[in-house]
């Protein structure tokens, strides 16, 4: 939780250096990308409860917000015309597509625990009916 938000703020950082050295916005599209995964990781641990109290959650989120604020800012004065609505919108599309992902591999692995279970299921069977028949023999005296 933590390493997210440094990674965020230090991003942001970097951004924010990039912008005010006259650098343009397109230039640092993979720190922004570097942002986003950050944030995601840390929602992604938020929900799975990984901050230790509301409060270190709440403000850990809030400053991602004032920086997505200040981000919204330079994208609307140093970029083209309609760029943060363009990010935002393929910011929802590419966190579809990785949900979409996930849950494909998460349905593969669920798959892979399934036929294993059979796999060790039939194995008993037959394991089971072959004491059958050594039990069956040796009473018969066979």
């Amino acid at each position: 939780m933590i390493a997210e938000l440094a990674a965020f703020n230090a991003a942001f950082g970097v951004v924010k250096e990039f912008v005010a050295n006259g650098k343009d916005l397109s230039d640092c599209f993979g720190l922004i990308g570097q942002m986003t995964t950050a944030k995601e990781d840390l929602k992604l641990k938020a929900d799975k409860r990984g901050f230790t109290s509301d409060a270190e959650e709440f403000a850990a989120l809030e400053k991602i917000k004032q920086a997505e604020d200040e981000l919204r800012e330079m994208m609307q004065y140093y970029g083209r015309a309609g760029l943060w609505d363009d990010f935002v919108k393929f910011q929802a599309e590419a966190r579809k597509a990785r949900l979409i992902e996930r849950n494909e591999r998460i349905k593969k692995i669920n798959q892979r625990w399934q036929y294993a279970s059979l796999i060790v299921a039939g194995a008993l069977v037959l394991a089971g009916i072959y004491a059958m028949f050594k039990v069956a023999s040796a009473i018969a005296g066979v």
